[in-house]
């Protein structure tokens, strides 16, 4: 039978030939791929690539761990930093209504400026009543009475004098033995010459008066009346003195809100004088950061109200005590407050740092915030990164 006369479907099926690739002519086959890698290949770069960033971490971490131990000894570092200064309350020794103002609040005023003045009329009065009497006393006595009675006033105004100036020496007594670099030596040379010449003038008032009794004859002198006069005299001209409130020192007047007309009681305060001849810095640093710590080292601080700016100065003094109990009397060992976290904060210990910047006192506000370094001694790599890192905390002021 020929091959045309064969029935549909039944033609010889032929073996098909693999499809070649068209590319290259048509006789490039294209090629196997790649055997995958092996698993424990895999596993082996994983591991190795594991163990060296820990081995990185761990060294980083004992890096830090050391530069923190020898920091923290070597180049002490606080944010516990609190600007601190005399805080005087301006107190009236005699009462009366408040007549003369000549301050505001947050007045800038200097030492001996007048404030403030109470009505003088009630013991004004006093006074000539005193002078009256002892006149009265020497005229009866047949003495000269006027020349009694101008010594013994002359007396009064004396002891009003030596009692401010003595009240001046001890205040700036106290502070230098609390802040050896607080005060200058011409701060000190100043009310000690107060002082002196308030002595000096009390003598010599006191001679006159004595002159003047004994003039009086030895009678006079002795009489029991006259001496009462003369006291009498002596408290009324420093009552009348005491009306008139003088600035103690240099500084800035805070907390007061009254007018003339007020009326002011003896003891009792109607402003607050805040010195600016007397401020420091009181640091509060870690009981193990005073190991190597000594007055006299040099220091670096920042104030949040400079932002950027790095002032510098030196270790005052150091604390060799503070109060473990929370109730502050006058008197006991300063108290710093511990923090009651989990783990036990070491103990703190005040350290005064002494600002002789005239910048950063000008800047410096009674209750700021400083961060303060100490150097205490020639280390170039701990000291350039106490350096860097106080600078970069200055930077930050701008945002906190």
């Amino acid at each position: 039978m020929s091959e045309e006369n064969k029935p549909n479907g039944t033609e010889e099926e032929k073996p098909q030939q693999p499809e070649q690739d068209s590319t290259a002519g048509g006789s490039a086959t294209s090629s196997p791929p790649p055997p995958p890698e092996e698993p424990e290949k895999k596993k082996a770069k994983g591991h190795n690539s594991v163990v060296w960033l820990t081995r990185i971490v761990f060294l980083l971490a004992a890096l830090i761990f050391i530069w923190y131990v020898y920091s923290d000894r070597r180049t002490p570092y606080t944010d516990l930093g609190t600007v601190t200064e005399i805080v005087i309350p301006v107190t009236p020794r005699v009462s009366g209504y408040l007549i003369e103002m000549h301050v505001k609040l947050h007045s800038a005023v200097k030492a001996g400026d007048l404030m403030f003045r109470i009505d003088t009329t009630q013991y004004a009065i006093a006074v000539r009543k005193a002078r009256a009497n002892v006149a009265n006393v020497a005229q009866q006595m047949g003495a000269q009475g006027a020349a009694v009675q101008a010594a013994a006033s002359a007396v009064g105004v004396a002891r009003a004098q030596l009692d401010r100036a003595q009240r001046n020496y001890n205040r700036a007594m106290r502070i230098v033995k609390k802040n050896p670099g607080a005060l200058s030596q011409a701060d000190i040379d100043r009310v000690e010459t107060s002082l002196n010449q308030a002595v000096e003038n009390l003598a010599n008032a006191e001679a006159n008066l004595t002159k003047a009794k004994k003039q009086l004859g030895p009678t006079g002198a002795n009489n029991p009346q006259l001496r009462m006069a003369i006291n009498d005299l002596n408290n009324a001209q420093m009552q009348l003195e005491w009306t008139s409130i003088y600035a103690p020192v240099d500084g800035h007047l805070e907390s007061f809100n009254m007018d003339v007309g007020y009326f002011c009681q003896a003891g009792k305060p109607i402003a607050t004088l805040v010195s600016k001849e007397d401020l420091w810095i009181q640091a509060n640093f870690k009981e193990n950061n005073l190991s190597h710590m000594k007055p006299g080292d040099p220091v670096e601080f920042i104030l949040d109200v400079a932002p950027g700016s790095v002032f510098s100065s030196r270790v005052g003094s150091i604390s060799y005590g503070v109060s473990s109990d929370n109730r502050n009397i006058p008197g006991k060992l300063p108290i710093v407050n511990q923090s009651t976290a989990w783990l036990r904060d070491p103990q703190r210990f005040p350290v005064i740092i002494s600002i002789s910047d005239t910048a950063a006192q000008r800047l410096c506000r009674a209750g700021a915030q400083a961060d303060v370094v100490v150097y205490t001694g020639e280390y170039p790599f701990l000291n350039g990164i106490a350096r860097l890192r106080i600078r970069i905390n200055s930077l930050l002021s701008y945002v906190r």
